[in-house]
C-alpha cells in the first residue's frame, strides 16, 4: 500500500524564515505562528514581526518573491492568532506557568521574564501589556507572567486585545504601505526582511548589554 508523502514545500519549510512559512501555509500559518509565539513559551524564537511585515508586503497587488496574499485574509488571521495566543498564555500562567518558567534553563526566556516584570512595575498593567507586544521574547513571557501574578482577567483581556490588535494590524500595514509606495519593492524583499529581523532583535541586544552592564556593576560592589 502506497504511503502519501507531504509536498516538497512542507518538507523544506523553515519555521525561522517568514517567507518560507508564508509560502508553505499562507494566512493560516500567520495565525498559527502568532498563536505559538504569544501563547506558548516554546514559541519565543518564532519570527512574529518579520512574518507580519512580510505578509503585508506580499498583499500588495503584483508582488512577487512569495505567495500573493490578501489583506482580508491576513489581517483577521494575524489578529486572531495574536489575541487567542495571548489569552491562552495567560491561562497557562494562572494554572502553573510559574513552575514552567522556573524549570526552563533558557537564558533568553529568563531575561524576558526580568524585562516583563520591570515593565509591569514601571508602567502598570495596561501600558506594559501593550508595550510588550513590540518586544520579542517579552511578548511571549509577559502573558503567562500576568497569569502567575494574578493580573485581573478583565484588565489583562482589555489591554492584550488593544495591544495585540495595534501590533498585528500596525506591523502588517507598515509592510503593505511600504510595498504600495515603493515601485518594484519585491526586488528588495530579502534585504527588507533582513532589516526587519535586525530591527526586531535590537531590543534583545540592548537587554543583553544592559544585563551585562548591571552584572558588572553588581560585581564592583
Amino acid at each position: 500500500m502506497a504511503h502519501a508523502t507531504p509536498p516538497d514545500g512542507l518538507l523544506a519549510v523553515n519555521v525561522l524564515d517568514a517567507s518560507s512559512l508564508l509560502a508553505a501555509f499562507g494566512a493560516l500559518g500567520i495565525a498559527v505562528v502568532l498563536f505559538a509565539e504569544t501563547g506558548l513559551l516554546v514559541g519565543f524564537f518564532l519570527p512574529g514581526d518579520s512574518l507580519l511585515f512580510t505578509a503585508g508586503l506580499l498583499c500588495v497587488p503584483g508582488a512577487t518573491g512569495g505567495p500573493q496574499l490578501h489583506l482580508w485574509q491576513v489581517l483577521p488571521a494575524a489578529v486572531i492568532g495574536a489575541l487567542v495566543g495571548a489569552q491562552v498564555g495567560y491561562l497557562i500562567g494562572r494554572r502553573g506557568g510559574g513552575a514552567l518558567l522556573r524549570r526552563s534553563s533558557n537564558r533568553s526566556l529568563h531575561r524576558g521574564v526580568e524585562r516583563a516584570e520591570e515593565l509591569l512595575a514601571k508602567y502598570g498593567y495596561g501600558k506594559a501589556i501593550v508595550l510588550a507586544r513590540f518586544i520579542p521574547v517579552v511578548r511571549t513571557v509577559l502573558n503567562p507572567l500576568c497569569g502567575v501574578l494574578e493580573v485581573p482577567v478583565r484588565t489583562f483581556t482589555l489591554w492584550q486585545v488593544v495591544g495585540g490588535t495595534v501590533w498585528a494590524v500596525g506591523v502588517t500595514m507598515a509592510g503593505y504601505g511600504l510595498g504600495s509606495s515603493v515601485p518594484n519593492i519585491d526586488h528588495y524583499l530579502l534585504p527588507i526582511i533582513g532589516l526587519v529581523v535586525v530591527v526586531s532583535v535590537i531590543p534583545i541586544v540592548l537587554e543583553l548589554f544592559r544585563a551585562r552592564k548591571a552584572g558588572r556593576g553588581g560585581g564592583d560592589v
